[in-house]
């Protein structure tokens, strides 16, 4: 795999769009690991992000203050459509250099968040509505090195919670999840 944003963005899109197409009307309501977030709130949130970080990619402001509510009509496959804008939007040249929005981050910090964002809510999701989720291995090793270096911004930010403790067994993606501030092992209730 090269190691464009949007690269990994397609790899992290494959794995959580599935997820969210088979997401439940009857699973909306159930917890996540993102404990603030339940499944409806939290693929709302990721449509925020989706939307925002796609105008990011643009070099433009995002406005992370208005929630519209997304989840409404044939939402899972707008969900489909606005990754794939998000995909094409950090493909375009340019997107990775520089600084992105007001934000005033390497574009490719930046980039790593939605991808991030991605494969990590994409666990959310499938853990909270009992779905297999494999991630890939080198979009795992892109992100520890990525988040190993946002780690304590991202927590100040409210980003990040905790780092959770994981075992000397623990794997890539466990420890990743982890310095995120989940449980690897969270199960559904």
């Amino acid at each position: 795999m090269n190691d464009t944003i949007s690269k990994f963005l397609e790899v992290a899109a494959d794995r959580t769009v599935t997820v969210v197409r088979n997401i439940t009307d009857d699973q909306l309501t159930a917890p996540t690991p993102c404990a603030e977030y339940d499944v409806h709130a939290l693929v709302d949130h990721l449509f925020q992000v989706i939307v925002n970080f796609k105008e990011l990619a643009a070099k433009k402001d995002s406005d992370f203050g208005a929630a519209p509510e997304h989840l409404t009509g044939a939402w899972r496959g707008r969900f489909a459509d606005e990754t794939a804008r998000l995909i094409e939007a950090w493909a375009k040249p340019g997107a990775e250099e520089g600084t992105t929005g007001s934000m005033a981050l390497p574009a490719r910090t930046v980039g790593a968040m939605v991808v991030g964002d991605l494969a990590v809510h994409g666990w959310d999701l499938a853990r909270a509505t009992g779905q297999p989720y494999e991630p890939d291995a080198a979009l795992v090793g892109m992100l520890g090195t990525e988040f190993g270096a946002l780690a304590p911004t991202a927590r100040k930010m409210g980003m990040f919670g905790e780092p959770v403790p994981v075992g000397e067994d623990a794997g890539p993606f466990e420890t990743l999840l982890a310095m995120t501030g989940r449980d690897p092992g969270w199960g559904r209730p």
